[in-house]
């Protein structure tokens, strides 16, 4: 499934596109605290099924309304003009705008609430003020948000023999995706760095003879995240010979590990993908 999908896609210089998107209305049928730190959401409607399943860290963007609305109205665009639309809307009108990583994907007729497609969605939730988290922890079934399918970071090289992945709570969901849909025949190690270990046991991770799952449990909530996960890669003994790195988190968390990787592990820049879903200190998720 997903290698007809990336021959569909289109490729730009930082990850594989869907091959056609639109914005596309869903609602909320179902929520669950799957851990400590997780809220997954399952969302589905009759547009779903435009949605291209691409597996791996298939991401998008989900707009949502915000506190104190009482609908959701979107930008009159849906593609790539949808970015003015969204900036034009009035602020008491204009919905909130955050990335996710599709967890799972059920295609109409094998959806586990009714007929139409299913995507599960999982929130890491830290009771924080950020309008995601309120959202997440708040909503109900039958509340409407939209989505926009942005297609896949994770690119691995073909030269690899051996990859790296690294990220914390946010990239868990990207990781267990990578981890579900790639077929490995090489060493790989993942290090994830999460606030309690039964976020990652709750995630199920899909694992092989060649895969090694490394988690880093945060010793101090008030310790920055991607401290501790960076501390780790840097102690650990990683394999020889080219390598693949795919690193995601909190901005610091990846910018330091690829620091780390290129400078200090000899690996080219452009073997090492790495992406910051959020930033310390601000609303994160």
């Amino acid at each position: 499934m997903a290698d007809r999908a990336r021959t569909a896609a289109r490729r730009t210089s930082k990850f594989l596109k869907p091959a056609t998107r639109e914005l596309v209305r869903a609602r909320v049928l179902a929520s669950e605290r799957i851990s400590p730190s997780f809220v997954r959401l399952t969302v589905g409607g009759e547009r779903l099924s435009s949605i291209a399943p691409m597996g791996f860290d298939q991401w998008f963007r989900m707009l949502f309304p915000d506190a104190g609305q009482s609908e959701l109205h979107l930008p009159i665009a849906d593609d790539d003009q949808w970015w003015p639309g969204l900036q034009a809307m009035p602020a008491d009108i204009r919905p909130v705008l955050r990335n996710y990583t599709i967890r799972r994907y059920r295609p109409a007729g094998a959806g586990r609430f009714g007929d139409t497609a299913e995507i599960d969605i999982d929130f890491a939730s830290h009771g924080d003020p950020g309008p995601a988290s309120v959202w997440a922890d708040t909503v109900r079934p039958g509340d409407e948000l939209a989505l926009l399918d942005e297609g896949i970071i994770y690119q691995p090289v073909p030269e690899a023999r051996w990859q790296l992945l690294v990220g914390d709570e946010s990239a868990l969901p990207a990781l267990a995706g990578i981890l579900d849909s790639a077929e490995f025949d090489m060493p790989v190690e993942v290090f994830v760095e999460v606030a309690d270990p039964d976020d990652v046991t709750a995630q199920n991770l899909q694992t092989a003879p060649h895969v090694r799952v490394h988690t880093v449990v945060r010793p101090d909530p008030d310790t920055r995240p991607g401290t501790a996960v960076i501390e780790a890669v840097r102690a650990a003994d990683l394999p020889d010979g080219p390598g693949y790195a795919f690193v995601a988190g909190e901005s610091e968390l990846a910018t330091g590990v690829r620091r780390h990787l290129v400078r200090d592990r000899g690996l080219p820049k452009s073997a090492v993908t790495f992406t910051g879903y959020w930033n310390h200190g601000a609303a994160a998720y």
